[in-house]
């Protein structure tokens, strides 16, 4: 597996901090866009527009986004064109988010989950995998209007 993109902003970097120490002693590398890695001070926006930029040109297959709740991510994130992002606060949606929807970016809230739970989340996404099934028609659909509205 390519290396993991790992975003953060400011109201999240020991948050992001205490999860690349966790993906790597699962044995996965990491790259960070953070904004504390950056040249210049980004916000929270180019973080995750960095990230999803990222996944698109294929230097990464999947990505963890955090800021204070997560939400400002997933949405920046889903504005690139072929990106899928979710949101995940629970074990079931870090799961259904890649089983379900096929998602290359899991974006978490750091002043609204805790970290033990976060690395619960982070290691259900990543052991998951898309199913297909009826699913794939579901994805193909969500891709067909990624597409017409990119235009």
């Amino acid at each position: 597996m390519k290396p993991i993109a790992i975003g953060a902003d400011d109201a999240a970097f020991e948050f992001r901090d205490s999860i690349v120490l966790y993906l790597k002693q699962l044995g996965f590398e990491t790259v960070d866009y953070s904004s504390d890695k950056q040249a210049t001070n980004s916000l929270y926006p180019d973080v995750a527009n960095a990230v999803a930029y990222a996944i698109k040109d294929k230097k990464h297959d999947r990505g963890i986004l955090v800021c204070g709740t997560g939400i400002g991510m997933a949405i920046t994130a889903n504005k690139v064109p072929g990106i899928r992002a979710a949101q995940c606060h629970d074990v079931f949606s870090a799961e259904r988010a890649r089983k379900s929807n096929n998602a290359h970016i899991m974006t978490m809230g750091a002043r609204v989950i805790g970290i033990e739970l976060a690395k619960k989340l982070v290691h259900a996404w990543l052991e998951s995998e898309f199913e297909g099934g009826r699913s794939s028609e579901k994805v193909q659909r969500i891709d067909y209007y990624d597409k017409l509205y990119s235009k």
